[in-house]
């Protein structure tokens, strides 16, 4: 028997469409601008927080409205892990903490810590490959500057290459079957991705543009300095006030990095739970 029936009911439908809606905006934004608005993010929490109030007052059962608040509160926590240890960007994290006021589609916590942990898997493992075969797709259309940058690459890390190759070759003569090889097989095959993911991001997702077109919370890949004060790249990205000034004062063209638009991988996770439940896969 599964909790179809209970995840599936007609106040939790409305809360699905609303989140997939939003995401496809998101994902809109993303693809058009490489950033999401964040009244659009907050926007759904609004809308999923009065909706869940107006339930909880027709119903008066204010628990749909606190699950939606708890769950806000830990989709939080999780947004800002993501966000500083810089997995997300700050368009990214806020769409899945806005998320987090969403997907308590159970009053039954335990089933929805497994509603958050399968969605959270999903869209990292999806999010992954969706991410990775972008790349490939970028690497055809700038496949000269990718070579050069990635045979660049493995120049500056030969020694580490040449130590993995050769851990690689000693683990293969030794057996194909011990856990030496297969050892040296992931040491080889993580430090290619890695040369890969530098080769890409160095040639395909670095941009120079005019100070017209960059916008809040660009990220520079290169430090600048304007009327003598120095402007860090940073994570964060470009402020408003560094904006402002660099509009103003900042002739030259500007060195900006750009990455892979992730919020696909949001539908991703978010179908792949919403199968999930319509299966009933561990919910049995």
């Amino acid at each position: 028997m599964t909790l179809l029936p209970d995840l599936l009911t007609n106040e939790n439908l409305f809360l699905i469409i609303l989140s997939v809606i939003w995401i496809i905006g998101a994902i809109i934004q993303d693809l058009k601008r490489r950033e999401v608005d964040n009244l659009w993010n907050f926007s759904l929490i609004a809308f999923a927080l009065a909706y869940r109030f107006s339930v909880s007052i027709y119903t008066s059962n204010f628990w749909f409205f606190i699950n939606g608040l708890i769950g806000l509160f830990i989709f939080l926590i999780l947004g800002n892990i993501f966000y500083y240890s810089r997995l997300f960007a700050g368009g990214d994290a806020k769409l899945l903490i806005a998320l987090g006021s969403i997907l308590p589609l159970s009053y039954n916590w335990l089933i929805n810590f497994k509603i958050f942990g399968f969605f959270v898997l999903l869209f990292l493992l999806g999010g992954s490959i969706y991410v990775f075969i972008w790349s490939l797709f970028l690497t055809m259309i700038n496949w000269s500057k990718f070579s050069r940058e990635f045979a660049k690459q493995l120049r500056n890390y030969k020694n580490i290459f040449l130590i993995c190759l050769a851990f690689f070759v000693v683990g293969a003569a030794a057996s194909f079957i011990r856990v030496e090889f297969i050892l040296s097989a992931i040491f080889l095959l993580f430090f290619i991705l890695f040369i890969y993911s530098k080769a890409v991001e160095e040639s395909c997702l670095v941009k120079a543009i005019s100070t017209k077109e960059l916008t809040e919370g660009d990220w520079l890949y290169e430090d600048i300095y304007v009327n003598g004060r120095k402007i860090e790249k940073s994570w964060h990205g470009v402020s408003k006030e560094e904006l402002s000034l660099i509009r103003k004062k900042y002739r030259r063209k500007i060195l900006v990095k750009y990455g892979i638009p992730f919020t696909p991988s949001f539908l991703i996770g978010f179908l792949g739970v919403l199968w999930i439940i319509w299966s009933g896969i561990g919910f049995l």
